[in-house]
């Protein structure tokens, strides 16, 4: 579980950039898998430069956050 509130950007893992980032965050000991040895299907960039792998869509891990958002400010 991350904070929402210390999101920058979830995406999809498909494209070259995307990898780059994942090895550079691998090679710099930022990288945090919570893939469970599953395909990665989407990459949460976080503000403290740490990148999470993760092994549900893109669109379940933003609807995820709003979800956590809703609840933080009801």
């Amino acid at each position: 579980m991350v904070s929402a509130s210390r999101v920058i950007a979830i995406v999809a893992p498909d494209s070259a950039p995307i990898k780059r980032l994942i090895q550079e965050s691998r090679d710099k000991g930022t990288l945090i898998d919570a893939t469970y040895g599953r395909k990665t299907r989407a990459v949460v960039i976080m503000d403290s430069d740490h990148v999470v792998l993760s092994a549900v869509s893109p669109e379940t891990v933003c609807g995820r956050a709003a979800e956590e958002e809703v609840e933080e400010d009801g």
